[in-house]
């Protein structure tokens, strides 16, 4: 994998990159979580991402259509 290996966030977390698993090219993890920070995805360890997830059907209903109405 080439490129930079780590990355300081904005809320003070450090992250790196880590080869993905099942069709995810690339891993995000918090490595280390800021005392200040206050994003509650941010666990150190854990990805803040899996990006596998998105590749799956939605479990949401999709919005119903009314062919009556129109925008104006």
């Amino acid at each position: 994998m080439a490129g930079p290996t780590g990355v300081r966030l904005a809320c003070g977390c450090a992250a790196s990159f880590r080869p993905g698993v099942e069709g995810s090219p690339v891993s995000i993890v918090i490595e280390t979580k800021a005392a200040a920070c206050i994003v509650e995805m941010h666990v150190a360890g854990m990805p803040v991402h899996d990006h596998r997830d998105a590749l799956r059907p939605s479990t949401r209903f999709a919005p119903i259509s009314h062919p009556d109405y129109e925008e104006g």
